[in-house]
């Protein structure tokens, strides 16, 4: 039996291999259901994603929205990104975008040209980008992987490991290819696939592992065991276990994508599972409703995490439709719509809302049509913001006039800090008070905003009284808009002078919104959680130490 950071007990037998009963119900969360006899807030801010912290509450749950640049930070402009015309594209895909704090670079692996070219560019803020060719002139190509003729690579996606077992294995990277006995330059020269053409004789298809020590120049280490295009794998590092999340197919039908999960130790050496070390994970269920206009079946069409304060965020790529021989017609690219996740086991992931996260415009002519991809890392945290990466395209051709897989571009989206949902009091006074929690440090911190109303904090014992002196007539009112705000009363400037390790935490909440707390032994509220895809305000890794 494994006990996890917040006190969470996992089964011996993990991950579980549950079977497949159902293709439309949702999939449960155990440890929402039933919880452990305390929560340890040790790690990272607590977010209010869903119910795990409160024990009782009269405020209203309302999920945050990004904000959606207008326009894309990175777009098809050289030879190789341009494909002479044909399938223009220049963005993740899935590949990877995250913040390296030694560098003190934001690092960008990217698709280039469609089925083409696996390309590296970097910035100083997150917004403004260079290519490699940019940042060495030496360079006449902004590739990273060189071209092996008949090997077409569909999609990928890369990991920055902040404490590799080998220098050169800092950036890992994965390559699904599609193998022809001929060279193919093109995307619409390669023979028809065998979903597009039942009676066509499928290609080879492997998964290669790649390892890198600068993230530019790579080595293939092996392949993998079977898997399906648009396989991505993240790190998990509550557990510290690599994780795939690998496309396979409903065992109810056959026609219906989900996601399997393996987890391993070792990132390469454990790339070679059977059939039956996969666990099925996930796909969408009932509350996936379809498109009004299209009329699909909805489908998952990928799983992508990553580590984020106290929880592991996922984002579900939804596909929409249309299947691929519409398109085909069209011209336009697919629907993928994005909806977010969390989990505090690292294999179950409650969905609190089944509201888009982003959504494809499904507007002709705009960069962000369709198909859309969360960037590998997911966000990086800068400021009071979380930048979110993701691929999305237009389906703009120069020579096709259309094409589903062409005008692939980098959108980001940006959200406050924490800003996934807020415990909200409307106009009259409102509570929310905590599960018994086991912290370490003395400061109580929290993201809130109170800049119409006010908040307050009371410090209970487990059987739910006030301790004298952490009483909210005691307490020194939040009235501000902040991410980052120390609670502190008349007599009280800390919760040093408690002879308890488990408490309860009261918030009192007038015409406010609450994001997140966290108890730290930091006085600059520093929340030893998670960062994402990391942030400039870290010297090194990803954790806010």
């Amino acid at each position: 039996m494994e006990r996890l950071y917040n006190n969470i007990t996992l089964p011996d037998l993990w991950p579980p291999h549950n079977p497949e009963v159902t293709l439309d119900k949702p999939l449960k969360v155990p440890y929402l259901e039933d919880k452990p006899e305390y929560i340890d807030i040790s790690v990272g801010r607590q977010l209010f994603v869903d119910d795990f912290l409160i024990s009782e509450t009269d405020l209203v749950r309302e999920f945050g929205k990004p904000q959606v640049m207008d326009e894309p930070v990175l777009w098809p402009q050289t030879d190789m990104e341009l494909n002479d015309g044909y399938c223009t594209c220049a963005c993740p895909f899935n590949g990877g975008v995250f913040y390296d704090a030694p560098s003190r670079k934001f690092k960008m692996w990217y698709h280039a040209g469609w089925f083409d070219g696996s390309a590296y560019a970097e910035s100083d803020d997150g917004i403004h980008w260079k290519r490699l060719s940019e940042i060495d002139p030496s360079k006449d190509s902004d590739r990273v992987l060189k071209h092996i003729p008949g090997y077409l690579r569909d999609g990928d996606a890369v990991w920055v490991d902040d404490n590799p077992k080998n220098p050169d294995e800092k950036y890992k990277m994965l390559v699904f290819f599609r193998c022809y006995p001929d060279d193919f330059k093109y995307y619409h020269l390669k023979p028809k696939h065998a979903h597009d053409d039942p009676s066509s004789v499928p290609p080879k298809e492997i998964t290669v592992l790649y390892k890198s020590a600068d993230g530019i120049n790579w080595t293939e280490v092996c392949e993998t065991s079977h898997s399906g295009d648009n396989t991505t794998f993240f790190y998990n590092p509550f557990r510290n276990k690599w994780v795939y999340s690998l496309r396979t197919f409903s065992e109810l039908d056959s026609r219906v994508r989900v996601r399997s999960y393996y987890e391993t130790d070792d990132f390469f050496k454990g790339s070679q599972w059977s059939k039956e070390d996969l666990s099925f994970w996930a796909r969408t269920d009932i509350y996936d409703k379809p498109d009004k206009e299209l009329g699909y079946y909805t489908q998952l069409y990928n799983l992508d995490a990553v580590a984020y304060e106290s929880v592991m965020l996922g984002v579900y790529s939804v596909f929409m439709g249309p299947p691929n021989f519409v398109c085909e017609k069209t011209g336009l690219p697919k629907i993928n719509d994005l909806k977010i996740s969390f989990s505090r086991d690292g294999f179950h992931f409650d969905r609190p809302t089944y509201e888009d996260f982003l959504s494809s415009s499904r507007e002709e002519g705009s960069w962000d049509y369709g198909y859309l991809h969360p960037a590998n890392g997911i966000f990086t945290v800068v400021g009071d913001e979380l930048y979110f990466y993701y691929s999305a395209f237009s389906g703009e051709s120069p020579k096709f006039g259309s094409h589903k897989y062409s005008g692939g571009a980098v959108g980001v989206a940006k959200l406050r800090r924490d800003g996934f949902a807020a415990m909200k009091a409307l106009d009259s006074e409102g509570s929310l008070t905590t599960e018994v929690l086991k912290y370490q440090g003395e400061f109580l911190f929290v993201n809130a905003d109170c800049a119409g109303g006010s908040l307050a904090a009371e410090i209970l014992d487990m059987d739910g009284n006030v301790i004298p002196g952490y009483s909210k007539e005691e307490c020194c009112l939040m009235r501000e808009d902040a991410t980052k705000f120390r609670i502190k009363w008349q007599d009280k400037q800390s919760l040093k002078d408690l002879d308890q390790d488990k408490i309860r935490v009261r918030f009192i909440l007038n015409d406010a919104s609450i994001f997140a707390f966290w108890i730290t032994d930091s006085e600059e509220g520093k929340s030893h959680g998670y960062l994402g895809a990391g942030s400039p305000e870290l010297k090194n890794g990803t954790k806010d130490d």
